[in-house]
């Protein structure tokens, strides 16, 4: 994926072209799924000063979160939270529920990560609500089983 940021683009259709930010944003959430530390510092800023810049609030919405699930694997939970809850207003803000649940889901990991096994309850179980509501199955069942081991 790294490549396409050097390939020249052509027009895809009715003259629109893919833009780095899609690639960015791309690689950070990949990175930030497969908990990919290096990844996610390197990605991440690249990622939040394209969407800053555009004021891309969806975009910055998945660079905090990054930049949170890069903190919270360096042990770094003060910063891990921030970023997070900055990811959840960005969300909630765009009423976008499918980002909201995954970052639920990653408040909830950084409070297991805190041994905070209430909050983190909290959290799943929030993100759970979230997934149902919108019928989202595999991450419902996932989530489902991930409460089910700290129930």
């Amino acid at each position: 994926m790294e490549q396409s940021l050097e390939t020249p683009g052509q027009p895809i259709k009715n003259g629109s072209m893919p833009h780095e930010h899609s690639v960015y944003m791309m690689l950070v959430d990949s990175a930030a799924q497969a908990r990919d530390e290096p990844a996610l510092r390197k990605y991440a800023p690249l990622l939040e000063e394209l969407a800053l810049r555009d004021e891309h609030r969806p975009y910055l919405g998945i660079a905090h979160r990054a930049w949170g699930v890069a903190h919270r694997l360096a042990g770094e939970h003060a910063e891990a939270e921030a970023r997070l809850r900055q990811a959840l207003g960005l969300f909630e803000g765009l009423e976008s529920r499918w980002q909201i649940g995954r970052t639920l889901l990653e408040l909830g990991e950084l409070d297991l990560a805190r041994s905070d096994r209430g909050a983190a309850f909290e959290h799943f179980s929030g993100a759970l609500t979230v997934f149902g509501e919108m019928q989202a199955l595999p991450e419902a069942q996932r989530t489902q089983r991930t409460l089910s081991t700290i129930a």
